[in-house]
């Protein structure tokens, strides 16, 4: 009899179930308490008249755990200084969407040697993020992978869902299920119907394929995610956060009878993906903000230590330290100026 499956299947190899890694290394009872309270300040700023801006912001991907948290701790005390109009949540971002191949990130590949060590790689994720989570920094992810929540999602204070992503239906079910607040990013093509859609479809309840926290394949059922926003990311067309951008968004919002509750990623098309560009991004919003505009809570940035980013991959032992491996990223003196920028901004909103 002819094989008929796993013709092109080389390996498997077992990976601990979700419930052994959250045995392994257990959310505290600290940490959970963080966790929950940043969720529901994100939640207000995102959809009530809470006046602090939402700033996500951090490096494009994690690739070092060293320069990784050296950037948090830096974070964490800019967080201290502006956190009476500015919440900072840093970006810890594990898996990374590829057009065609690439590194997909600290989980798929923690050595960064095509070696895949996907076992290695969600504990040390887990283990970084618990760690970020202590320095009282709350913690973002792009969900890309439909199984990862399991294992990581219960310290994660907000979540997204990419651009290639947001008219997939598996996505769409997964942010109905997920427990923070999550943002869809408009399509490459620059296009807003799909995130429109997908925030639509992601409040209704779904049943999907899944695994239990044994690892028991599962039918999932959700009550659906209530939590979900757009995400201005630009396209194929150029930006699209400008007044006229904003305005057409907050219609189409409208229409769908969704909240008028708007964040805008300063990198992607939205500044060329040139990351110099990035504080001319925010310093416009800020100008909206300031002649009235309530829809936009909220940015993203992607910043390093180091600034641009460097040609991956390499032998490691030659990576420039704490400059991004995926896209480019504003630097750390950058960074604090556009912060310390973005918080005197905001001043006449909370005058």
């Amino acid at each position: 009899m002819h094989v008929t499956s796993d013709l092109n299947i080389v390996e498997t190899r077992p990976l601990p179930t979700p419930a052994d890694l959250l045995e392994e290394l257990p959310i505290s009872s600290e940490q959970a308490d963080f966790v929950t309270a940043s969720r529901r300040a994100i939640q207000r700023i995102i959809f009530t008249d809470e006046r602090r801006f939402l700033l996500i912001v951090g490096p494009c991907s994690i690739h070092d755990r060293d320069a990784g948290l050296d950037y948090a701790r830096r974070l964490a005390d800019l967080s201290r200084q502006v956190s009476d109009r500015v919440m900072i949540v840093m970006r810890v971002y594990f898996e990374k969407p590829r057009t065609t191949v690439g590194w997909k990130g600290l989980i798929m590949d923690p050595h960064l040697d095509g070696s895949s060590d996907i076992a290695a790689g969600l504990r040390l994720g887990r283990a970084f993020m618990r760690e970020v989570l202590d320095f009282g920094l709350p913690t973002a992810m792009e969900f890309l992978d439909p199984i990862m929540p399991q294992y990581i999602a219960d310290l994660v204070c907000w979540g997204a869902i990419g651009a290639r992503t947001t008219e997939s239906q598996i996505h769409r079910q997964l942010a109905s299920g997920l427990s923070m607040p999550v943002g869809f990013k408009n399509g490459i093509d620059g296009g807003l119907k799909s995130a429109v859609n997908a925030i639509q479809a992601a409040a209704q309840s779904h049943t999907f394929l899944s695994i239990r926290r044994d690892g028991v394949p599962a039918a999932v059922r959700t009550h659906g995610n209530r939590d979900c926003h757009v995400v201005l990311r630009g396209g194929a067309k150029g930006p699209n956060y400008s007044a006229q951008h904003v305005t057409a968004t907050e219609q189409l919002l409208a229409n769908a009878g969704l909240p008028l509750s708007i964040l805008v990623d300063a990198s992607h098309d939205n500044s060329s993906k040139q990351p110099e560009l990035q504080p001319a991004v925010v310093r416009d919003l800020i100008a909206q903000i300031s002649a009235g505009n309530r829809s936009i809570m909220g940015t993203m940035v992607e910043s390093n230590i180091g600034d641009g980013n460097q040609v991956f991959p390499q032998p490691k032992d030659t990576l420039r330290y704490g400059v991004s491996i995926t896209d480019p990223c504003i630097g750390w003196g950058d960074t604090e100026r556009l912060v310390h920028e973005l918080h005197a901004g905001l001043a006449p909103r909370f005058g």
